[in-house]
């Protein structure tokens, strides 16, 4: 590393930026002596700068429109079918920009502090048209995900509860897997969000999710709870009084699926040094041992199926080994 290089300070306005921009183009192993820089190669910089600054302040103009959308009145009542529907759409567009928008960590900010947020949560994750709700959620989630500031906001604001309960109750299917999208961006690595979500009685709702109509909801709530269960396995003994063991199993007994892989990963968290979890998946009644025999045979050769195989392997160990089926059915 060059000496000295840690000292180096960053440029506060323009001109030093444009100075930072020499230094670095004329950098060599023998640098030549410093030449003035010439007029045109200052404007040239100077505009290329003002582009990225008008840039950035485009995308603050477009948020701030959005938002003019989404404060509108409702087409008031009498007006027609097509204005109603013209209204919807342009309100969907408007989250829509500004989901997109939001991937950008600055500008989810800049929506915060121009109270797109609370916006979000009073008007539009409530709104009577699923498409407004669920467009609604997603943009929650892209302004939550890796953005801690945001994260304490929202949760704050009780955006998680609001969160749950539409993953849990609303008629839609699509908003429901977009409200559990964002509430696992603001509880995945993010202590305050578990110790709000644990408050909110959220592996109720996982569990809940998991026998739902809806692939995709039982693949996202499986998917949540391995990830809790792996980073937190603190709670195992939580989610095992609620009689998760019994409700995953049954899951397991559905028609086979991707959800299955998921399921059968928390289940070995679940009893992974955990009596309690062993001996909830030996009671007889669940028949337990039986089916993972015969799901290791339905797998076995399948290359697309090896982890959700090895979780299998990994539950008959634990749960079963030393017992005569077991040691008959095993092919080791």
């Amino acid at each position: 590393m060059a000496e000295g290089r840690g000292n180096r300070h960053h440029p506060r306005n323009l001109q030093g930026v444009l100075q930072m921009a020499v230094e670095a183009g004329s950098a060599s192993e023998d640098p030549a002596p410093r030449q003035p820089m010439t007029q045109e190669r200052m404007e040239f910089l100077r505009g290329a700068l003002a582009e990225v600054c008008k840039g950035q302040m485009d995308e603050v103009e477009q948020m701030k429109r959005c938002l003019e959308v989404l404060c509108r009145d409702e087409c008031k009542e009498g007006g027609s079918e097509e204005e109603e529907e013209e209204e919807e759409d342009e309100r969907e567009e408007a989250l829509e920009m500004l989901s997109e928008l939001c991937e950008n960590l600055d500008n989810a900010r800049d929506l915060m502090k121009l109270g797109g947020l609370d916006l979000c949560m009073s008007r539009c994750l409530c709104h009577s048209e699923a498409g407004i709700r669920w467009r609604a959620a997603q943009l929650i989630a892209s302004c939550a995900q890796n953005m801690p500031e945001v994260q304490f906001y929202l949760l704050n604001q009780g955006a998680l509860l609001k969160l749950l309960q539409l993953t849990d109750h609303d008629t839609n299917s699509t908003v429901r897997v977009k409200a559990l999208y964002a509430v696992s961006c603001l509880v995945r690595e993010q202590e305050a969000g578990l110790r709000d979500f644990l408050s909110h009685d959220g592996f109720s709702v996982l569990m809940r999710g998991m026998q739902s109509d809806s692939e995709k909801l039982r693949t996202k709530s499986a998917f949540l709870l391995l990830n809790l269960l792996t980073s937190h396995p603190e709670h195992k003994d939580t989610v095992l009084s609620m009689g998760m063991v019994q409700q995953l199993v049954s899951v397991l007994r559905s028609p086979h699926s991707s959800v299955h892989e998921h399921v059968l990963g928390a289940l070995c968290c679940l009893v992974e040094y955990s009596p309690r979890g062993v001996s909830d998946c030996r009671d007889p009644a669940l028949g337990f041992e039986e089916l993972l025999n015969q799901r290791v045979q339905d797998l076995r050769g399948r290359e697309e199926s090896l982890e959700e195989l090895e979780f299998c392997e990994r539950l008959r160990v634990v749960c079963f080994q030393g017992q005569p089926q077991d040691n008959n059915g095993m092919d080791r």
